[in-house]
């Protein structure tokens, strides 16, 4: 079977796209561990697939490398890059249907995606629990996944793998875990290292991550809107929000790049 794909990245969190509404849960399941394979596949951090879904509305299903469904803001991102740059949607401000909702869209540069996110329902700073070396202060939200948020002094020499897997399952955050970010502030920047759940390892950027860093920074210390956060590729993002009720967070918007990389077939 020859399939025709787009290689995406959003500030080097890259993906594989595919363009169809055929695909049933079972086949993008193996899909995406197939195609994501680095050594023997296209090689990507998850796969995308999407599809028109109505007049200025396009459908969107991520999966992780492993396989897993879920919601990724760096890929929602980029399959709207795609569906506006191929002209499977017109315009710049259309939506995008995840599984997290309906999200607004809109384009504003070229290769560059603003989007909203879904709301926070409690964003927990000083998560607690009792963690390994050197983390000491812990932040816990769902930004359409659960991140835990870690604050430190010095991320350049930080072993993220093995200190990230050691809190990807930690019991403070439920059974399901939640994805890692280890978080430096500098001068009223951010920048940010990421352990991503699903990928279990290491990756160049993630949106819902840097969306729940930049609230739980943002409100721990008070840093003006937008947040400004710089990725581990070097890449820059904007976040907006705004506080709400009971730690509640909404009007939540991240802003960065998004482009596509290359396109081919494969042969499965």
């Amino acid at each position: 079977m020859i399939i025709k794909f787009y290689k995406m990245s959003g500030a080097g969190n890259d993906f594989v796209l595919l363009n169809g509404s055929s695909f049933t849960s079972s086949a993008l399941k193996k899909l995406a561990v197939k195609l994501c394979d680095r050594k023997a596949g296209v090689g990507a951090d998850g796969l995308l697939c999407v599809h028109k879904a109505g007049a200025g509305k396009i459908s969107l299903r991520y999966f992780n490398s492993d396989g897993s469904e879920a919601f990724c803001g760096n890929g929602s991102r980029c399959a709207a890059w795609w569906a506006h740059s191929s002209g499977l949607v017109k315009g710049k401000d259309f939506k995008l249907v995840t599984i997290r909702g309906v999200l607004s869209v809109l384009v504003t540069g070229r290769e560059k995606i603003k989007m909203r996110m879904p709301a926070v329902p409690c964003a927990a700073l000083n998560h607690k629990g009792v963690y390994p070396a050197p983390v000491r202060i812990v932040h816990f939200l769902n930004t359409g996944v659960p991140h835990a948020v870690v604050p430190l002094r010095n991320i350049d020499t930080l072993d993220v793998d093995s200190l990230g897997r050691s809190l990807r399952f930690h019991k403070a955050f439920g059974p399901g875990g939640a994805n890692v970010n280890f978080v430096q502030l500098k001068g009223d920047c951010l920048r940010l290292r990421t352990y991503e759940r699903g990928v279990e390892a290491e990756t160049l950027a993630c949106g819902t991550g840097i969306t729940a860093s930049a609230i739980a920074f943002g409100l721990a210390k008070g840093l003006a809107v937008p947040v400004r956060v710089t990725a581990k590729s070097g890449e820059n993002f904007k976040v907006w929000f705004k506080p709400g009720p009971r730690g509640s967070v909404d009007n939540i918007y991240i802003e960065g790049p998004a482009k596509t990389v290359f396109e081919g077939c494969i042969d499965l």
